[in-house]
């Protein structure tokens, strides 16, 4: 049965925060080691960004992990002080469905502020009973975005222009969760954005189209957006039990270096679970191997922010 490490409370944290930090035993029947120690584990301290730092969670293969890494990331952050806000860029809606956040189809969202030039502070909601966790979410509409965006004006910056003039309030982190393509909404996270996160599944398609991504990125940087940088890949949905993975976290880590985290994210039934009742995994049950992984992963993006 997995142990975690009971962390120290701020003041201001709701109840469902207290009770989560408080939790010590998991759940789950079985845990997988996730993660080594990074700097500052036990401080309850995580390190202030000097400014807010704006990363796209970004891979064009689907089922990979980014909208649960988006997810927990920001909700660990946002559990140890640091004020987040997830961009809900995927037309599916499932950041906003996993944050609580109502995204049915008359509710104003992204899609509004894409192309109709709505205030991004007209369709931010606080996440329930997480005061430093906000989330702008999606609807269906914005399936349609691809294609009316073509004729608009400057079209590949209307992202980065909306969250420019959104000043209602300080943040250290603007968490961009991004659809399975490389079309003009993720185009848009990816001149918005200061920094690229890359989930990788641990198996074997998990390199394959990653060097499109790669050039895109290397395409924006030159063309539209020259401050853009790969900063961070999280390898996800590790199996320790097969050769497999391990052969491809090492293939991972020898091309990327220091760029991937420490920490790998296991696969866990409590990751799956989570969304259907409207809460991360940090919540939902904070003693689980996939909320622990999570937990370290945002640690080690925490005190990486010197380095960035």
């Amino acid at each position: 049965m997995a142990i975690v490490t009971q962390t120290p409370l701020n003041p201001g944290d709701s109840p469902l925060v207290r009770e989560a930090l408080n939790s010590v035993v998991s759940r789950e029947t079985s845990a997988t080691p996730t993660a080594t120690q990074t700097p500052g584990d036990g401080d309850g301290s995580w390190p202030r960004p000097s400014k807010c730092r704006v990363i796209a969670v970004a891979n064009q293969k689907g089922g990979v992990g980014k909208t649960t890494t988006s997810v927990n990331i920001a909700a660990a952050l946002s559990m140890h002080g640091q004020r987040v806000l997830v961009v809900d860029l995927d037309p599916q809606g499932n950041a906003s469905t996993a944050l609580a956040t109502d995204h049915r189809g008359d509710v104003p969202d992204v899609y509004q502020v894409l192309v109709d030039d709505l205030p991004m502070a007209d369709i931010v909601k606080q996440v329930p009973e997480m005061p430093n966790l906000y989330c702008a979410p999606a609807t269906i509409d914005l399936a349609g975005a691809e294609i009316e965006l073509v004729s608009l004006v400057a079209r590949e910056a209307r992202l980065r222009r909306a969250l420019g003039a959104y000043e209602s309030m300080e943040l250290d982190y603007i968490i961009i969760d991004c659809p399975p393509s490389l079309g003009l909404l993720t185009v848009n996270a990816l001149v918005a954005a200061d920094e690229v996160m890359i989930p990788i599944q641990c198996e074997y398609y998990a390199l394959e189209g990653l060097g499109q991504l790669l050039r895109n990125v290397d395409l924006i940087k030159a063309h539209l957006n020259p401050t853009l940088k790969l900063t961070t890949i999280v390898l996800t949905m590790y199996d320790g039990r097969t050769r497999l993975a391990s052969q491809v976290a090492d293939e991972v880590r020898s091309h990327f270096g220091d760029t991937v985290l420490n920490t790998v994210i296991p696969r866990s039934v409590r990751l799956s679970e989570a969304p259907s009742y409207g809460q991360s995994v940090m919540t939902y049950d904070p003693g689980s191997s996939g909320a622990m992984a999570y937990m370290d992963a945002a640690r080690e993006i925490a005190h990486r922010a010197a380095m960035v």
